[in-house]
C-alpha cells in the first residue's frame, strides 16, 4: 500500500502520525483530533503550492500513526515521540541553559546527592527545580555539611580500603569504608535531607530535637552537640530555601525575536513576584516548520509561523515535568492553546493559566521578555562578543559546576604507533591561557599504544603533586579525547581521594562534551556557542602543545640516532657537538676544520664523510 491509499483509509479517531522518508527514519511527528482529515489536508494541491509542506511531501514514502483515546493524550504522545525520534521538520528544543536539580539516589545501597539538569527514570528522586542556578549548589553543599551525605563518584556498593578526604573534614559519614558508620545511621541521615528537600522543615526539627534529647540523656554530649548545630542551621536557613514554589503569583513569561531565519527566545522565571532567572534559545536554521495542526497548510508561505512554533516548544518545555508554574505568558496565541493548558492542569493537579497578555503589566513583561531576545539575538547571532563572566557563567551551568570556573586545565596525549607517547597540559584561567603554568609530561610507565594507561598515568602524576603541595584544584579538569580517555583520568582522580573535581572531555569530530557521571546524557552545544568556542580553544592549545612537544622529541630521536651512527662517535661525543653547534643541521654542514676544533681528527673525518659524498679536503 502506497503512501495516498495508506492516508485515505486512516481512522477518523485523534492519534498522532509519523512521516518516514526512503530510510525509514521519521522526518515529521503530528497529532490531530481526527487523523484522516488532517493528514488528507497534506495531499491537497494547495498543500503543495506551501515550500514547506511540499518539502516534506517529497520526502516522505510513509506514514505510521498512533491512535488515543483524546485530545490530550495526542499533545502528550507527540511530545514523548518528538523527543525520542527527534525528527528533522519538527522543532526541537535546543539551549545552553536548563533546570538545576538535586538528585537523591534512593535505588542506592548509600544513597548519594547531587546537583543535575537531566531528569531520569532511575529510581532517584528529584527536587526542584531551582532558582537561580546556584541555590541548588548551596543546598547540596549544606546536605554535605549537615547531613554528611556525599556527591562522590565512589563505587558504594563495596567497600575500600580508606576513606577520602571528605570524611576527615566531615562532610561524608564515609560509608565506604567498613566500620565508619553504621546502616542504621545512614538510613537516618536520608531520612533527614529527604524531609529537608521535602520542605518538611517543621516535622524535620522535631525529630532531631527528640534525638537531641535521647542523646543528652544518655549522656551523648558530642552526639547531643551535633544534633544541637543541625537543629539550628535548618531553622537559620529555612527561609533561605526558594524551591520553585506554587504560590499564584509564580509565572513564566516568554519573548522570541526572529530575523532572517535565526531566532532567539527569552523565557523568564518569576517567582513569588521577582524575575528570578533567565533562560535563552536559539534556533539558526529553524526547521522547516509546517502551518496549524487544526487546519490546513495555507496557501501561501510564511517566514515563521509563531503560533506553530510557541505550540511545540510549549509541549516540550512542560509536559511530563514536575513543577510547571501556574502562569505561562506568550506573545502570540496557537490553536491548541486551552488544550495544552487542560492537559498541565491534569498534569499538576491544579489550574494553568496559559494566556497571551494583550495590555497592562503582563503584556509589559512579554514585551520585556521580547526585549532581551532582541539583545540575546544580537550576542549570538551579530557576532557581538559576549563578556567573559557571561561566558563562565554559562559554562558553569552546562557543567553543573559548584562555582564559577576560574581555572581550567586540559590534557591531551600524542604518540606515532605509540613511539614517544608524552602528554600536554595547558591552563585556561580568568579568560586567558596562561602559559606560564603549562606543562609538558614524557610518558614513563606505558608501552605501545594505550592511550588510556597514558592519560592515567599523566593525570595521577599532576595531581599527586598537586596533593602533595596542598594546592587548589582546578574548577574543571578537561581531557581532549572520548569516554576511554574520560574514564581513565577519573579513576586516576579517585585513587588520589579527589572523588568531587568536575571533569569533563571533548571528543574530536563530533564535538561531544561529557560530563563525568552523566556519561549517557553527552552535551551537544550549538556550534556557534561561545562556550563550546572557548572550550574548543582550550582543547586545541592543549592538542598544539602536544604536538609541538612530540614533534620535538622525536627530533631529538632522530637526531640522536643520526650522530650515533658516526663509527667513533658515542653520547659524551654527540653531546659535546650538540653544545657547540646547537643543532644537528648545523654540525651537518659544518666543514672538517671546524669539526676539527670540536673533536679528534679522525672523528671530524669521520663525520664529515659520515654528511658528505665528497672527497676529504687537505687541511693545512
Amino acid at each position: 500500500m502506497d503512501l495516498q491509499e495508506k492516508i485515505r483509509v486512516l481512522p477518523t479517531r485523534p492519534g498522532v502520525y509519523l512521516y518516514k522518508n526512503a530510510d525509514g527514519e521519521v522526518i515529521y511527528v503530528g497529532k490531530a483530533k481526527n487523523l484522516r482529515s488532517r493528514v488528507r489536508s497534506y495531499l491537497l494541491e494547495a498543500s503543495q503550492a506551501n515550500a514547506k509542506t511540499g518539502s516534506l511531501m517529497r520526502e516522505a514514502i510513509d506514514l505510521d500513526y498512533i491512535l488515543v483515546d483524546n485530545e490530550h493524550e495526542a499533545l502528550a504522545l507527540e511530545n514523548n515521540l518528538i523527543k525520542q525520534r527527534k525528527p528533522r521538520f519538527n522543532i526541537l528544543l535546543r539551549d545552553d541553559k536548563t533546570y538545576p536539580y538535586v538528585k537523591l539516589t534512593l535505588g542506592d545501597r548509600y544513597p548519594k546527592v547531587f546537583v543535575t539538569r537531566r531528569l531520569r527514570k532511575d529510581g532517584s528522586v528529584y527536587y526542584g527545580p531551582y532558582f537561580p542556578g546556584n541555590l541548588a549548589h548551596r543546598i547540596v553543599d549544606l546536605i554535605h555539611r549537615s547531613f554528611l551525605i556525599p556527591s562522590c563518584k565512589v563505587d558504594l556498593s563495596r567497600y575500600h580500603l580508606r576513606p577520602c578526604l571528605q570524611y576527615y573534614i566531615k562532610r561524608c559519614l564515609g560509608p565506604c569504608v567498613e566500620g565508619l558508620t553504621t546502616p542504621e545511621a545512614y538510613r537516618e541521615a536520608v531520612r533527614d535531607t529527604q524531609m529537608f528537600l521535602e520542605g518538611r522543615t517543621a516535622e524535620l526539627g522535631k525529630s532531631i530535637e527528640e534525638r537531641m534529647q535521647v542523646a543528652a540523656a544518655s549522656e551523648q554530649f558530642e552526639l547531643a552537640a551535633r544534633y544541637r548545630d543541625l537543629l539550628r542551621t535548618v531553622s537559620d536557613l529555612r527561609e533561605k530555601q526558594r524551591i520553585a514554589s506554587t504560590e499564584s503569583d509564580d509565572a513564566d513569561v516568554f519573548g522570541y525575536h526572529f530575523e532572517n531565519d535565526m531566532l532567539a527566545v527569552n523565557l523568564f522565571h518569576m517567582r513569588g513576584g521577582k524575575i528570578v532567572d533567565r533562560r535563552e534559545f536559539f534556533w539558526e536554521e529553524l526547521p522547516e516548520m509546517m502551518e496549524s495542526e487544526e487546519a490546513a497548510p495555507s496557501d501561501s508561505p510564511k517566514a515563521f509561523e509563531a503560533g506553530t512554533f510557541f505550540s511545540a516548544l510549549l509541549k516540550q518545555l512542560y509536559i511530563d515535568q514536575q513543577y510547571v508554574p501556574r502562569s505561562i505568558y506568550v506573545p502570540v496565541d496557537f490553536t491548541d492553546r486551552v488544550t495544552l493548558a487542560d492537559l498541565l492542569s491534569q498534569q499538576t493537579g491544579h489550574r494553568i493559566e496559559l494566556a497571551v497578555p494583550q495590555r497592562g503589566e503582563r503584556r509589559s513583561l512579554v514585551d520585556l521578555a521580547g526585549q532581551n531576545a532582541k539583545q540575546s539575538f544580537d550576542q549570538r547571532f551579530r557576532v557581538m562578543q559576549p563578556s567573559q563572566k557571561a561566558i563562565q557563567e554559562t559554562l558553569q551551568d552546562i557543567l553543573v559546576l559548584s562555582e564559577l570556573p576560574r581555572r581550567i586545565e586540559c590534557f591531551d596525549i600524542s604518540h606515532i604507533q605509540g613511539a614517544e607517547t608524552v602528554a600536554s597540559l595547558v591552563v585556561w584561567e580568568n579568560g586567558a591561557m596562561k602559559k606560564s603554568d603549562y606543562r609538558k609530561f614524557q610518558i614513563k610507565t606505558v608501552e605501545g599504544v594505550d592511550d588510556f594507561a597514558a592519560m592515567r598515568e599523566v593525570v595521577t602524576r599532576r595531581y599527586k603533586r598537586i596533593a602533595d603541595e596542598n594546592k587548589v584544584m582546578p574548577s574543571l579538569v578537561l581531557i581532549d579525547g572520548g569516554l576511554g580517555q574520560l574514564h581513565a583520568a577519573a579513576v586516576a582522580l579517585e585513587e588520589l581521594g579527589f572523588t568531587s573535581q568536575p571533569l569533563a572531555s571533548i571528543a574530536k569530530r563530533e564535538e561531544i562534551i561529557y560530563l563525568y557521571g552523566q556519561e549517557d546524557d553527552p552535551i551537544v552545544l550549538d556550534r556557534r556557542s561561545p562556550v563550546l568556542h572557548l572550550i574548543q580553544r582550550i582543547r586545541d592549545e592543549s592538542h598544539r602543545f602536544a604536538i609541538s612537544y612530540h614533534r620535538k622529541r622525536r627530533e631529538m630521536r632522530d637526531r640522536d640516532s643520526e650522530l650515533l651512527a658516526v663509527p667513533g662517535v658515542g653520547a659524551r661525543t654527540r653531546t659535546r657537538l650538540l653544545e657547540h653547534f646547537g643543532s644537528l643541521r648545523s654540525v651537518q654542514s659544518a666543514d672538517l676544520e671546524a669539526l676539527t676544533a670540536v673533536v679528534p681528527r679522525k672523528t671530524a673525518e669521520q663525520i664529515y664523510s659520515h654528511f658528505h659524498s665528497a672527497t676529504l679536503p687537505v687541511l693545512n
